[in-house]
């Protein structure tokens, strides 16, 4: 199956999901097309990381549909997954390997031949300003610094789709406007789709799109201006408050 341009890079179709009794998301549907950076806006708690570890497939969907670049991820799991890279809310770097042999661990398990690996390694490195310490260890890097790495790192099998779940948690300004910046020109120089889920009203791109996310639940989504005229809010921020301090029972009706 081709990933043409009419093709969504990740379609999400009527996504539900329970822990027991629990069900944390509720007949979730949206869309990234190739080139977006889309904005998941929601409070700590509203079903991000759910949402993340479904598309991923840690966890099996109960009921709904996803699909990437029109793979079905329940039923071809390897295609799907392999248009896809992921820099999850936890760390999850090696703090007493180097840089690049966390990324040759990354890059053999994705079965990339050595030096094409190599390559690649080199060229994401030097892309978020880190090819003057390839090989020192991760634990000497700054927050900022090991994160500029996990993009690298989920970069290296060359994915058409880029999650990142609350990637600028714990940062300082300046690294978080610089991953912004990094995957802002990845979609729009490389056409790249980029899901990024924040509970920062701030890092939402005022000229693109958003999905609002609550209690499991998808409370608006579309470009940004076109959220905040329909709340008749003055901004974004007014906008979700008004959205997501609406009585309970108003959400479920």
């Amino acid at each position: 199956m081709s990933a043409g341009k009419d093709i969504p890079a990740l379609a999400v179709t009527g996504l539900s999901h329970a822990f027991g009794k629990r069900e944390v998301l509720k007949s979730v549907t949206f869309q990234i097309k190739p080139g977006e950076r889309v904005a998941l806006l929601g409070l700590n708690g509203a079903g991000k990381t759910t949402l993340f570890s479904l598309i991923t497939h840690l966890y099996n969907h109960r009921s709904g549909v996803i699909r990437i670049f029109g793979w079905e991820i329940k039923d071809r799991p390897a295609e799907a997954l392999s248009r896809m890279g992921v820099v999850f809310q936890q760390p999850t770097l090696d703090l007493e390997l180097s840089i690049a042999q966390n990324l040759a661990y990354h890059a053999a398990l994705h079965g990339l031949e050595r030096e094409a690996a190599q390559e690649r390694a080199v060229r994401e490195i030097e892309r978020v300003g880190l090819g003057d310490r390839l090989h020192d260890k991760v634990r000497h890097l700054s927050g900022g610094q090991r994160r500029r790495v996990e993009i690298a790192r989920a970069l290296l099998p060359g994915p058409r789709l880029l999650l990142l779940d609350e990637p600028t948690a714990g940062l300082d300004i300046a690294s978080r406007q610089f991953l912004l910046d990094h995957v802002a020109k990845l979609c729009r120089e490389e056409g790249m789709a980029a899901l990024w889920a924040t509970h920062l009203i701030d890092e939402v791109d005022p000229d693109g799109r958003v999905v609002i996310l609550h209690r499991g639940r998808i409370l608006a989504q579309g470009p940004v201006a076109e959220v905040i005229r329909q709340t008749g809010a003055a901004d974004l921020r007014a906008a979700f408050d008004a959205l997501t301090q609406m009585p309970k029972a108003e959400e479920d009706a």
